[in-house]
């Protein structure tokens, strides 16, 4: 028989609810100001002083809510994860479940395209001197970070169970790549049959590829040759997907 909650215990459980939706609603509007100035002055020009100085608060009484300036940035860094993963996932949704290559393409596109509109949290999650690789492995940024992973490797071991490209036997690897291909698959989440090394080293090796190139177009690196790389891009997406079977489509 469930006990029926007295008025004073309704009451008091009222008063919790509304002290953790208040306490939410500050954390989440802490992450929003530790954003913009994220945007307006890099990493480095974050702080909690300053936060505090705009929510019109002391900066111990921000503790609270954060153990700290690395916990506030973790926190955002999470969020930021979750907020790209979204844009890939529903970039990838827009086409039918069947349509691999098309959903791939829409994924690649999508992280560029998120990258180039928030340069300066691409840099937080990133960039150099990220916290987001060293994050440990049950944070919730590493989680965050896993499910994004988990939205092209869902693509990958697709392409690999239709036999798109073959998968290279891997037998001279070196007892040294050995274990970066493992710690490679685990944090992306790739397991099961298919992941053996050598589709393991094809993935690794697809990502820095990817990766690279968008770096090197969000922090300027390749000013020097023109303001807008699509065409770059486009040309580098196009190889490097036809590697792995992939029929290539225009934007």
């Amino acid at each position: 028989m469930t006990r029926e909650l007295t008025s004073p215990q309704v009451a008091d459980a009222s008063r919790r609810s509304r002290r953790a939706r208040v306490r939410e609603a500050t954390g989440r509007e802490i992450k929003q100001i530790a954003r913009r100035h994220l945007t307006a002055h890099g990493a480095s020009g974050v702080s909690l002083r300053a936060i505090a100085r705009e929510m019109g608060m002391t900066a111990p009484g921000l503790y609270r809510y954060f153990d700290g300036l690395d916990a506030l940035m973790e926190a955002l860094q999470a969020e930021l994860v979750a907020e790209l993963t979204a844009t890939v996932v529903s970039a990838q949704t827009s086409l039918p479940a069947a349509d691999t290559d098309g959903r791939l393409l829409a994924a690649l596109r999508a992280v560029r395209a998120w990258g180039l509109a928030n340069r300066a949290e691409f840099a937080l999650l990133f960039g150099p001197g990220s916290t987001q690789a060293a994050a440990i492995e049950d944070s919730p940024a590493a989680e965050a970070g896993r499910r994004f992973a988990s939205a092209f490797v869902a693509l990958f071991d697709q392409l690999v169970a239709e036999g798109r490209f073959t998968v290279p036997a891997e037998t001279e690897a070196s007892a040294q790549l050995c274990e970066q291909l493992d710690a490679f698959a685990r944090l992306t989440g790739f397991s099961g049959d298919r992941a053996s090394p050598g589709a393991v080293r094809v993935l690794a090796s697809c990502w820095v590829r990817f990766y690279g190139l968008v770096c090197m177009e969000v922090f300027e690196h390749l000013g020097f040759v023109s303001d807008d790389m699509e065409a770059l891009f486009e040309a580098e997406l196009r190889d490097l997907v036809t590697g792995l079977g992939v029929a290539y489509r225009a934007p």
